[in-house]
């Protein structure tokens, strides 16, 4: 038997993200999983849903706590110390990375980040086994951890995202609040997004330097639109002002796993590709046939985007409707 304790983040509406259902995919490929799924205050009525054993709610995150989640950590640590299970799950997101992280540091755990596949052998005493990307996403690498508990981070995508149902037992479990924040912070900036975030997103189309400037994005975005999809982007279109940040794809931006990446005017430097890597399929536009795009694409196009992208976009306008 693995037991897991499963922390589960909300979507924008409050409900159960797609990354917490992915999860539960994930941990039901584990030897004889017991789920124990964990919300940060109260927990969406959805939950009552979920096809695992538990339910538990911790503190909710107030504002002093943002970014930082101090008291997130200590009440994790609390649960654990009393759980004792064998896996701790979180998504890849800012709290799974920040909360995770600090939970392996404080109880001398084992933490892996990223994670594209996990497993369990009773063979092997119950050791759990990760593969996740290493050296820039250019290889993947397997580990086999036979320690416990194993605090892990999954890459928002990897695993399809769970549609059973059960009914879970609900509790609540509290520990010591923190008298004082070692951090404090000052400001909080919300990124303000619409339409699908970009790390859920089934479709991502995404723009390079080959672009030329800014004012392609808008027809990237009107392709997006009728996919349903996002809008994503390399380092040097970001750097350059053409679009925020917050689009970025690679190894400093986010890490997307869609069904379908069409990337436009992009050249696939290893940066760029360890952010998308693991998408279910490529599709390259770029005038450059001997760009690295080409080798990592299942499907490319070499030609000007301003000629092959209106006609594209048309082709799909016409199927969709």
């Amino acid at each position: 038997m693995t037991t897991v304790l499963l922390v589960a983040e909300r979507d924008e509406k409050g409900e159960i993200g797609q990354s917490a259902r992915q999860a539960i995919t994930a941990a039901n490929g584990l030897q004889d999983a017991q789920i124990s799924v964990v919300f940060t205050g109260e927990a969406p009525d959805s939950a009552n849903a979920l096809p695992v054993g538990r339910v538990i709610t911790i503190s909710p995150i107030d504002s002093a706590d943002n970014g930082i989640y101090d008291q997130s950590t200590a009440d994790l640590m609390a649960l654990v110390s009393s759980d004792s299970p064998d896996v701790v799950m979180f998504a890849k997101s800012d709290f799974g990375s920040v909360v995770g992280a600090r939970l392996a540091f404080r109880i001398g755990a084992a933490f892996a980040p990223d994670c594209v596949e996990i497993s369990s052998d009773a063979d092997a005493g119950g050791a759990v086994g990760v593969t996740r990307p290493v050296y820039g996403g250019s290889a993947l690498a397997e580990f086999e951890i036979a320690s416990s508990p194993v605090i892990m981070t999954l890459r928002a995508g990897a695993f399809e995202a769970s549609t059973d149902t059960g009914a879970p037992a609900i509790e609540s479990f509290s520990s010591d609040r923190l008298p004082n924040r070692p951090v404090e912070v000052s400001e909080s900036v919300a990124e303000t997004r619409e339409g699908v975030r970009l790390e859920d997103a089934d479709f991502v189309v995404s723009g390079g330097r080959g672009l030329g400037g800014p004012e392609p994005f808008s027809i990237l975005a009107d392709l997006a639109d009728v996919l349903g999809g996002a809008v994503g982007a390399s380092r040097a279109a970001c750097d350059a002002g053409w679009i925020d940040h917050s689009h970025q794809v690679g190894l400093t931006g986010k890490t997307v796993s869609p069904d379908v990446y069409i990337a436009v005017g992009i050249s696939g430097a290893s940066q760029h590709m360890a952010g998308c890597s693991s998408s279910r399929a490529i599709v390259a536009i770029n005038k450059d046939g001997d760009s690295n795009i080409f080798k990592e694409a299942r499907f490319g196009v070499v030609g000007d985007w301003e000629k092959v992208l209106p006609s594209f976009l048309a082709t799909v306008r016409d199927l969709k409707a």
